[in-house]
């Protein structure tokens, strides 16, 4: 692994954390580097519901099944997107945009020393649903994602995932 590249090999799912609150100016910073992502002729049409408050951390673990870890977290991101915003009003386009957003928040939250998972959420319709109802989401905004957040209380070593059988060079 190159070491240039430690801050992206060291980003792991992280689903345990420290009961210890995240400095608004660390959510902030993480904000700014996920919004610095690409997006589909800058449309930027993602949005972000930051959450912290304990019992709607809960609610959302709640109507989540592979969010359950969001109780324990200190903060919870919902990622969306505003199909209005999105590139030629194309779902496929938010759906690319908001990804590279949740992408560009894990890494940032990586090198802040936070730990966080993220959690799919589209294009289940129960979870979808249950994001729409608990924040009473416009009807054009999509819940896309969820990432928990917070300071690590598990540790997992640095990795790649390369295969060399899934590159394929000038044709199949």
């Amino acid at each position: 692994m190159n070491p240039i590249l430690a801050p992206i090999f060291s980003r792991r799912c992280i689903r345990k954390y420290q009961n210890k609150p995240v400095a608004p100016a660390l959510i902030q910073d993480a904000l700014e580097a996920a919004m610095a992502a690409p997006s589909a002729r800058a449309c930027d049409p993602w949005e972000v519901l930051v959450v912290q408050r304990p019992e709607i951390l809960g609610q959302m673990a709640a109507g989540l099944p592979s969010g359950k870890m969001l109780a324990g977290a200190s903060v919870g991101f919902v990622v969306c997107g505003d199909l209005q915003r999105a590139n030629g009003q194309l779902l496929s386009f938010l759906l690319q945009d908001c990804a590279a957003f949740t992408e560009n928040l894990l890494l940032a939250l990586s090198m802040l020393g936070l730990g966080g998972v993220w959690i799919g959420v589209h294009p289940r319709e129960d979870r979808m649903d249950h994001l729409k109802k608990l924040f009473r989401l416009p009807e054009n905004v999509v819940p896309v994602g969820v990432v928990a957040a917070g300071y690590p209380d598990e540790a997992q070593p640095p990795r790649t995932r390369f295969d060399a059988a899934r590159v394929h060079r000038e044709q199949w």
